[in-house]
Order: C-alpha cells, then sequence, then structure tokens
C-alpha cells in the first residue's frame, strides 16, 4: 500500500489523509467514480484508528471530494456537474504538463505541505512569525481605519520609505527617502523597471541560473534576455563584455549577495569592474536584493552591494520582505537615482494607483519596533542548522552542489540528467521540485536543479528522489545508476 502518513509530521493523521487525497483527486491521479478503501481495509493498512479514516473521509465528502453510497462504499465524487471551482481545481496540471515558468508558478500555489516542496522558494510558514504579524495588525486596528481608507501615497508610505532610508544606510547606500518607491513586491519592481527601460528588441542580460520570473515578463514585453554564466565569486565578465560588446543591452540584471539559487556572493573585485562595464557599455544594473536580509554578515561571506559601491547612479537596488516576514505581504520598494524613482512614480500610478498602503503600515511597524531585527537573526540561525543536513542529503543522491557557501537558502546541485523529466515524475508523486531549466533564459534542458534547504531533509521526499533519479539515469545510461 502506498505511503500516505509521515510519522512526526506537525499535522494530525486527518489532515495528512484529506491533503493526500485531495492532492490526487485535484491532479486527476485519481479519477471521478475510483472507489476508494473502506475504512476497515485503510484502517489495518495504515495502522490507525477507524475513527481517523472515517473523519478524513466526512472532510473529503463535505469539501466535495468523495461520495458515500450506502452499502457500497466511498468514491471519487465527479465535481463537473456545476460546483464552484476550487481553488486548487484552478492550478490542477493536465497529464504530460509541459514544466515551464507557468507550471512552477501554477504549482507554488498549490496547497502542498512544506515538507513536500524542496523546488520553493520561501520558507515554511512554521520558520516565520505570525505573531510578529498578527500583533502589528492589531496595534494598527486600535488607532483607527480612517488612515486606510484612502489610496496613500503613490511612491509609498512615507514614514516606510524614511526608514527604508535608515535600512539602506546600514548596507552604505546613500538615499534620500525621495528616491525610494515602494511597489506590490519585487515582482512589481521588476515589471515597473521593465516598463520603464524597454521596448521590443531590446536586449537584456542575466545571470545564468537566475530567477526565473524575470525571463517570461521581459520577453513579453519583446526584450531578448541574454545569459551571462554565474561562477563562485559572481558573474563571468569575460563573458558579460563580450555579449555587452555585441548586443549594448539596456539592463544586466543579478544579485550581489545571497544569490538565487546558488546561495553566493560577487566578490569585490568582480563588483569594481562590473561597475566599470556598465560606465562603458551604458547600461543599467538591476541588483535585486530580496533574500539579503537573510545574509549572516561579512564575516561569513562578502556582502558588498553594487548600490553601495555605486551611491545608485547606474545601479537600480530592489529589496521586499516576503522571504522574511510573509509570502502574502507583498511589500518590496525600489531605490534609484531622482529622475528615474519620479518616473517610476508615475508608471506605477498608470498600472496600479497606489500600493496598498495596509501592509507598508504593517512593515514600518515592525521595522521600527525592533522585532524584524530579533526575527532575522532566530531565521539566519535556523538556516545555518538546516544547511549542512541539506547538503549532505543531496550530496549522497549523488548530486553534485554548485558552492557549498553554508548559508542562505538554496543548495544548486548537478544530478548528471536533465532534471525536468526528474521534476515530473517527482510532481506525480506530490512534490514540487525546481529544475535547472526555468533558471535558463530559453528554458533549455539542464542538469542542475535547485533545493530549498528548509524543506529538502524530508525522509519520504528523500527516497522517492533517489528512486526517481535512478530510473531518469537508467534511462540515460548515466554510469553508478
Amino acid at each position: 500500500m502506498e505511503r500516505i502518513l509521515t510519522p512526526g509530521s506537525d499535522r494530525t493523521l486527518v489532515e495528512q489523509i484529506v491533503d493526500w487525497y485531495a492532492a490526487r483527486i485535484d491532479e486527476r491521479l485519481l479519477r471521478p467514480g475510483s472507489r476508494m478503501p473502506s475504512v476497515r481495509q485503510f484502517a489495518a493498512g495504515h495502522g490507525v484508528s477507524r475513527f481517523t479514516v472515517v473523519e478524513a473521509y466526512d472532510r473529503l465528502i463535505a469539501r466535495g471530494y468523495l461520495e458515500s453510497r450506502r452499502g457500497s462504499g466511498f468514491y471519487v465524487r465527479d465535481r463537473g456537474d456545476g460546483l464552484a471551482p476550487r481553488a486548487a481545481d484552478a492550478w490542477a496540471e493536465p497529464a504530460g504538463a509541459r514544466i515551464d515558468i507557468g507550471w512552477l508558478l501554477r504549482n507554488m500555489f498549490r496547497k502542498l505541505p512544506a515538507q513536500n516542496m524542496p523546488g520553493g522558494g520561501v520558507l515554511p510558514t512554521d520558520w516565520l512569525d505570525a505573531d510578529i504579524v498578527a500583533s502589528g495588525l492589531r496595534a494598527l486596528g486600535r488607532q483607527g481605519a480612517t488612515p486606510l481608507l484612502d489610496y496613500g501615497d503613490p511612491q509609498g508610505f512615507g514614514p516606510l520609505r524614511e526608514r527604508l532610508r535608515q535600512k539602506l544606510a546600514e548596507f552604505g547606500i546613500g538615499a534620500r527617502a525621495q528616491q525610494i518607491v515602494t511597489t506590490n513586491g519585487v515582482s512589481q519592481a521588476l515589471d515597473l523597471i521593465a516598463q520603464h527601460f524597454l521596448k521590443p528588441g531590446d536586449t537584456v542580460l542575466v545571470d545564468e541560473p537566475s530567477w526565473f520570473l524575470m525571463f517570461g515578463r521581459m520577453s513579453l514585453l519583446g526584450a531578448r534576455i541574454i545569459g551571462v554564466p554565474r561562477g563562485a565569486d559572481g558573474p563571468d565578465l569575460d563573458r558579460l563584455q563580450e555579449l555587452a560588446q555585441a548586443h549594448r543591452p539596456k539592463l544586466f540584471v543579478t544579485v550581489s549577495v545571497l544569490h538565487n539559487p546558488t546561495s553566493t556572493a560577487i566578490a569585490p573585485a568582480v563588483a569594481y569592474r562590473l561597475l566599470q562595464l556598465a560606465e562603458r557599455f551604458d547600461f543599467t544594473i538591476v541588483e535585486d536584493d530580496v533574500y539579503g536580509d537573510l545574509h549572516p554578515g561579512p564575516a561569513v561571506q562578502p556582502c558588498l552591494r553594487l548600490a553601495g559601491l555605486d551611491q545608485l547612479q547606474r545601479v537600480v537596488y530592489l529589496g521586499g520582505f516576503s522571504k522574511t516576514l510573509a509570502a502574502s505581504l507583498r511589500v518590496g520598494f525600489v531605490a534609484c537615482e531622482p529622475g528615474l524613482a519620479r518616473a517610476l512614480t508615475d508608471l506605477k500610478m498608470l498600472v496600479g494607483l497606489t500600493s496598498p498602503e495596509l501592509g507598508e503600515r504593517l512593515v514600518h511597524r515592525v521595522l521600527s519596533e525592533g522585532q524584524y531585527r530579533r526575527h532575522l537573526d532566530r531565521l539566519r540561525a535556523r538556516l545555518a542548522a538546516a544547511y549542512e543536513p541539506a547538503l549532505r542529503a543531496v550530496e549522497r543522491l549523488d548530486m553534485r552542489p554548485f558552492a557549498t557557501p553554508g548559508i542562505g537558502m538554496f543548495v544548486w546541485a548537478d544530478a548528471g540528467v536533465d532534471t525536468t523529466s526528474v521534476a515530473q515524475a517527482m510532481h506525480e508523486r506530490g512534490y514540487l521540485m525546481a529544475p535547472g531549466s526555468l533558471f535558463m533564459p530559453g528554458q533549455r534542458p539542464s542538469t542542475w536543479m535547485r533545493f530549498n534547504v528548509a524543506t529538502t531533509c524530508n525522509p519520504r521526499m528523500l527516497a522517492d528522489l533517489q528512486e526517481v533519479l535512478g530510473q531518469v539515469r537508467a534511462r540515460a545510461g548515466v554510469a553508478g545508476a
């Protein structure tokens, strides 16, 4: 009998049963009309009480997944009868769905257990501090709702921008509050920048590998996306120079600290030369620092920001709080030269008026009361403790890590075979993986895969992954499979 329950999970047995069957019904792995195991059969096969099974089946019936037929048992319900679609139904993947950027985005929003999402890009919710968010919301409520009834400042909540100015100063980035524009997450910040700078046919250089979302959005604007190979100390500058000379790019999008997906940093010598190349070939550098708050400091790894060297002349700096406070708290920001800040504010108003001020007021309160710094200390310590076990788990799968910085959220590892087929097979078993093709411009095949260290040490997932890798390697004729 297939394994459904995970001993020691923080979810109840009933919740595990419900989630497991709901996911498979959503994915059409269990078809309408399929007969479920009887209560007695399930209880005996999984070592649980009949009461547990009955409660789980009752919940599945209440949610529209099952129906009970008197004297016959429980069956998967046909939900194509006019029922309102569930969120999970909307994201169910057809059999053999192509793994691309859209696939990963859709599956990121499936309600899978965190331990089944080693390819996710956020921390598990139980790693975050819900009390910080809840207490902040209560405090805002006590202040009265009147300030929240208007549109707010198009450039962003003024006190938050002032606090962000102080935060940037800690990184050596000198900026006035007028140079900061808040956004609906870093994704909107990238979108505004792309719309401002790019027209069809323009070239954008990006780290290779790098965050997949930028590829799709910039391509929709008609831009040509070209990757610059990323090494352990930053982008390959010789290759960047060749590409800049040949294509005269408008933008180079990079990460200086805790690069996604390699968790590496740009070395100081590389940073200085990169700025020289930007000046020589007249392109703007977009520095995405959304993971930077998780960095433990220069004593562990270089954490030099390009914006600190350049002082926002040719560098546009992006930051946000979705990775550290709450994924649903869509508060990001752009820091840049004053003229660009004005232009981005105008564009922000054209596409969405203002960003939600409730979230901005909440982030301001958290930053101002000292809670955020303590929260980051806890997250950094927990990530540091999780990194080594995750790294060793990946290595036991005969995967070669790109680098071992020992910090950050990710391990980027080479499986020796195309990881798209690995991700597809794991998806069929109920796991979200992040194959390397999604981090390459053009999504060409890749043998690399990104692992989230916070969710990688699930024994059941690792056993399934080892089995899948063995099968894929055997088909590919890889030695040692």
